[in-house]
């Protein structure tokens, strides 16, 4: 029976069940998603039980429950957030900021002499965990369910962020353990943090936007966390680990764990992420190899971790050790060099990538941050540059982390004085030109990325442009692949795209690891592809936004390269698939001298394809006709078969289907050609499309 059958019949108890199946269905399949990256369903299954469930809740609004799977976002927005006093104050971690191995050896002696413990004891068994560089949480839990999240705050009194806290899937709105057998209460403490690449693909939108970017991943969790309106921070992309506990009631439940690492492996036995890096230790020596190896990976974990945490793991001896100014004696926090840094901008250059891209670049005073010596950062593009107001002579904060590039995330102006803020230099802005070429920076209407229309003449392009150029689908130099145009482009053998028909077999030989024979077959490419099509020629040019449809239809309309070339704004926006963007993207690219340069001596060099005058009176034997080729031709290659198609008003496409209008057959047809005598389609070998084609 389905749910629209319940609600006809009228049957309450089968509904009532299916709900409650519902909810352990979609709570097993979010834990799946989200906390153990292993989904058992599509996302289009989920979708569609979701679906059900907020049905049979519209039907009976009585039955909604706290955990219920449509309560992670839904509430209205705060005024502000209510204070919450902690049950078990959330106490801080001493810091140790000796970031060396004798950090890890002072921790182990002070827990020895605590304990009393002789030279010749036996060393003392630690919890060795990672320092998320997040929020940190406590969730309270009763009878099984999330009823309060709140902030640390200052240990004693937090912020209730409840309506925030359950949009983030890998925590459960309700534990994962059998009915009747959950803690009356049970408070989790954790890391709410966001994953580098999360953070990035999330100020990328910002800047898209012209909206505010985040400094840094953690004050992005933090501010989504503190967001008044539940529905903005469920756009925000967060996620969290446990790593303990606040009040346990009844308090034998919590005396059962004689070890954190035993609470550790509850706490993911009812639901919870725990960092696959936790890992147990036995004294010093064990200490500083997890910190030395941690810190080596530190880079390439997901997210960002300024230490690791050592913890007593008896629980008995966590009690023994007690607390000291409100820190527990029995942990600590490792640190590692920090990832953030004040430097100072001596300049403020403008790279072109190899896609033509421009992209301002901060030069900065020598900076140790993130384990490495910084002199450049990344300001992103324009707006961000003068968003962020960052100008010659500032003092910034510089951040870098992972492999992710340094940037300036932000400028301190209270580090200079009232003369210093009026004498600031002048605001940056783009230059006009490319800085490597001279030719015009072109911003497109709705981009923010000025970028340089140069194309095969900028030097800072030229490898892109080669290897654009010599592709299969466009020219094909068949040979010519990214380490052997990194070697002609890095020995200068290769200074403009035509240079590369003036190679002669001396200059491939004195390469290195370029064989003779490899040279020959590379020089008998070169000849070979400079029989090509119009198509593939103006598509192998690189021009923004002209793909292989694009240049197709330009040489269908025009006919010929010179009447592309001369083509004013009005001619261009008649050709099907090009509009305003496209459009001017071509005017540009042929309006700048050299790039029409390039393509005569292009020419001059021997690239040639037969070209015909357009008449558009001229009638199209193939218009509405989809054709599919398979096989070989006896004289036709399957380029200029295609060409001669789309030429008379046709369509190829790749496969077989019912909307099929011929199929075009060669020797060795395969399985296009047994299923078009399936379907009925007729099939035409090369001499019946010619006919067709008169």
């Amino acid at each position: 029976m389905t749910t629209l059958d319940m609600f006809a019949a009228g049957d309450t108890g089968a509904e009532r069940a299916r709900l409650d199946a519902l909810h352990a269905l979609l709570h097993r399949y979010a834990h799946h998603y989200y906390v153990l990256d292993a989904p058992l369903v599509p996302d289009a299954e989920y979708d569609r039980l979701f679906r059900e469930l907020q049905a049979l809740e519209s039907a009976h609004p009585d039955w909604v429950t706290l955990d219920s799977p449509t309560q992670r976002v839904g509430a209205a927005p705060l005024e502000q957030f209510a204070s919450v006093r902690h049950s078990v104050p959330m106490l801080s971690i001493r810091t140790e900021t000796d970031t060396e191995s004798s950090g890890a050896e002072a921790f182990d002696a002070r827990i020895r002499r605590e304990l009393e413990l002789e030279q010749g004891a036996a060393p003392v068994d630690y919890v060795a965990e990672l320092k998320f560089d997040g929020l940190a949480i406590n969730l309270r839990y009763e009878n099984g369910v999330l009823v309060q999240a709140a902030t640390r705050g200052d240990g004693e009194y937090g912020e209730e962020v409840t309506q925030n806290i359950r949009t983030i899937g890998q925590i459960p709105l309700r534990l994962a353990v059998e009915p009747g057998t959950a803690p009356a209460v049970l408070e989790v403490r954790g890391e709410v943090y966001m994953r580098r690449d999360d953070f990035e693909a999330l100020n990328a939108r910002q800047r898209e936007r012209g909206e505010k970017t985040f400094v840094n991943p953690r004050n992005a969790a933090a501010g989504a966390v503190r967001q008044l309106d539940p529905a903005i921070a469920a756009q925000r992309p967060l996620s969290f680990f446990a790593y303990g506990l606040g009040e346990v009631q009844p308090s034998a439940v919590a005396q059962g764990w004689s070890s954190h690492m035993a609470v550790l492996q509850a706490l993911k036995a009812w639901g919870f992420p725990v960092a696959e890096q936790v890992e147990l230790a036995q004294g010093a020596a064990q200490l500083i190899a997890y910190h030395q190896r941690m810190g080596q990976a530190r880079d390439r974990l997901p997210f960002d971790i300024d230490g690791v945490v050592y913890k007593v793991n008896n629980r008995a001896l966590q009690l023994r050790l007690g607390f000291v100014s409100r820190e527990p004696r029995w942990a600590v926090a490792h640190k590692y060099p920090a990832q953030e840094q004040l430097t100072t901008v001596l300049a403020i250059d403008v790279q072109v990538g190899r896609t033509g891209k421009l992209t301002p670049v901060a030069k900065l005073a020598p900076v140790f941050v993130g384990g490495v010596t910084v002199t450049n950062a990344t300001l992103h593009n324009e707006a961000e540059a003068l968003r962020k107001d960052v100008r010659v002579g500032d003092t910034v904060i510089v951040r870098r982390a992972g492999d992710v590039i340094p940037e300036v995330v932000g400028v301190v102006l209270e580090t200079a004085g009232d003369a210093a803020l009026r004498e600031r230099a002048a605001a940056f802005s783009m230059p006009q030109q490319c800085p490597v070429c001279g030719s015009k920076a072109v911003r497109e209407e709705e981009e923010v990325d000025y970028r340089c229309s140069g194309g095969l003449f900028c030097s800072a392009q030229r490898k892109q442009a080669l290897l654009h150029f010599a592709q299969r689908r466009a020219v094909e130099i068949e040979g010519l692949g990214d380490k052997l145009v990194d070697q002609l482009v890095d020995a200068e053998v290769i200074r403009t795209l035509p240079d590369l028909y003036r190679l002669r077999l001396e200059q491939l030989a004195n390469l290195e690891r370029m064989a003779e024979k490899s040279a020959h077959n590379l020089l008998e490419a070169l000849e070979k592809s400079k029989q090509t099509s119009l198509p593939r020629f103006l598509f192998g040019l690189g021009i923004r936004h002209v793909g292989e449809a694009t240049a197709k239809a330009l040489a269908r309309h025009f006919g010929t390269l010179e009447s592309i070339m001369q083509a004013p704004l009005e001619a261009l926006l008649e050709v099907n698939d090009v509009g305003p963007i496209v459009a001017l993207s071509l005017r540009t690219f042929f309006d700048q001298a050299h790039n029409v340069e390039v393509v005569r001596e292009l020419r001059a060099l021997g690239i040639h394809w037969s070209e015909t005058a357009v008449d558009p009176g001229a009638p199209k034997p193939l218009a509405g006709k989809t054709l599919v080729l398979t096989g070989t031709l006896p004289t036709l290659s399957r380029d200029a078969a295609t060409a001669l198609i789309e030429a008379a008003g046709g369509k190829v496409a790749g496969s077989v289907s019912k909307k099929t209008s011929y199929v075009l057959a060669g020797t060795e047809a395969g399985s296009k050609l047994a299923k078009a005598e399936e379907l009925g389609v007729a099939v035409l070998d090369e001499q019946a499309l010619l006919e067709l084609l008169k």
